[in-house]
Order: C-alpha cells, then sequence, then structure tokens
C-alpha cells in the first residue's frame, strides 16, 4: 500500500519517494517463507535505489515483527555498510515511536495467521510491550491482505480498542490501514498507528525532510528521540 499512498500525497511535498520491491508470496513461519527475508535479498533490492541519489533507504515490510527486531538492525547496519546510505526500516520506526511515547500496553492488528501473530506478541513482550487486545485475519498469501475491505479492518480495530491500549498498530504495510488510522484515532482517544504511514514518516525523518500530515493521520514524529 505505499505505492498508492504516496500518490495521496500532497503535492507540496519537498520528498520524493523511489520504490524496489522484495518478491514475498507467502507469510507463515514455514522454513521457505522465511527463506524470503534474506539480509542479502534485502539489501540487494534496496540497492537498486541508490542510483537515484536517494537520502537514505527505508525497508517497507513488518517481517522484523515476526523475525525478531535484530534482523532489521542487521539489515540497515549491512546495507549502509555496503552502499553508504543511511538505512531504516517500518518495524524499528515503530518502536522508535512506542519508546518515544513511553508506552506500555498495545494493540495489535493483523492479516497474519494465528502463529505469526503469536511470534509477534511474542517478540514486542520481550522488548517490553505487552499486547492487551489482538485481532488477526488468518491471510497466508501477501497479496490477498490488499484485499481486505477497510471497514472489517475498521471493525477490528474497534475490538482491539475495547481492550484499552496505550495504542494500536495496524501491523501490515500491504492493508488499507492508512486510510482509516486517523478517524478511528478520533473515534476510539487511542492513537492508530498504520504501519504504511510510519514508514514514509521515517523516510522523511532519516533525509532531514518535513514531517508529513498523511491522510489526515495527526500524528507526527517530528525529530524526537525515544527516552529510556
Amino acid at each position: 500500500m505505499l505505492e498508492p499512498l504516496v500518490a495521496r500525497l500532497p503535492p507540496q511535498s519537498e520528498a520524493t519517494f523511489h520504490f524496489s520491491r522484495l518478491g514475498v508470496i507467502d507469510i507463515t513461519l514455514d522454513p521457505a517463507s522465511l527463506a524470503q527475508f534474506t539480509l542479502q535479498g534485502q539489501v540487494a533490492v534496496g540497492a537498486l535505489l541508490c542510483d537515484a541519489e536517494v537520502d537514505c533507504v527505508v525497508w517497507g515490510g513488518t517481517s522484523a515483527s515476526w523475525l525478531g527486531v535484530d534482523h532489521d538492525f542487521e539489515f540497515c547496519k549491512m546495507f549502509t555498510e555496503t552502499t553508504g546510505v543511511p538505512a531504516g526500516s517500518c518495524v524499528l520506526e515503530i518502536n522508535r515511536f512506542l519508546a518515544s511515547r513511553r508506552v506500555k500496553t498495545f494493540g495489535l492488528v493483523t492479516p497474519y495467521t494465528t502463529e505469526v501473530q503469536q511470534k509477534i506478541i511474542d517478540n514486542y513482550q520481550r522488548l517490553g510491550f505487552s499486547c492487551v487486545g489482538e485481532q488477526h485475519y488468518g491471510g497466508a498469501l501477501s497479496n490477498d491482505y490488499a484485499t481486505i475491505d477497510p471497514n472489517v479492518i475498521a471493525q477490528m480495530v474497534r475490538d482491539v480498542a475495547t481492550h484499552a491500549p496505550d495504542v494500536i498498530l495496524i501491523m501490515c504495510t500491504n492493508m488499507f490501514g492508512a486510510t482509516i488510522a486517523a478517524p478511528l484515532t478520533a473515534e476510539t482517544g487511542i492513537p492508530v498507528i498504520d504501519s504504511a504511514a510510519i514508514t514514509l514518516q521515517a523516510g522523511l525523518r532519516l533525509a532531514k525532510a518535513r514531517p508529513l500530515k498523511i491522510l489526515d493521520d495527526p500524528l507526527y514524529l517530528g525529530d524526537s528521540e525515544p527516552e529510556g
């Protein structure tokens, strides 16, 4: 959903966005599925963007949420060592946001299977963030995630909101979460963080460009650094 989201950004944006893609067919915990996310493969597709003389590269997938956050730390390190270009990731930016807001509890909305969902919850528990409410669609095929009706996603968010988490994460950049995050934040009184929107904000921050209000999303990352 990153490309369609960029197409809807305000024309006065001082930044330009460029895309490369890593082939991902399914999301499960099977070895063949996990093997889609090799560091070498991610670095290779990201390096193609360097021909555009970009200021930074951000991995726009949420795979580190189930692979473990060290995967994205290693990607960023390897990418910058290989290309000389600063790198970030969707999951690292989400975690940065959680730390900067001193979040303790979160709600989780994803399109993933039960097994992947539990792995994400376990990984965040180890980072000190407790999941108090979750909804998952149960899908395994990546392309199918983009077909989930935004109304279905919105109801998943509302169901999670009944558990009163500090924030709600829509954890998948291939779901239509950005279009509903701001209205649901206003409706529930709980910040709803869309992973596609926060990926774009990560790129703007690393490129030292001004943050944007994305689809009326009121949540700005700005220049604040995580505390604690």
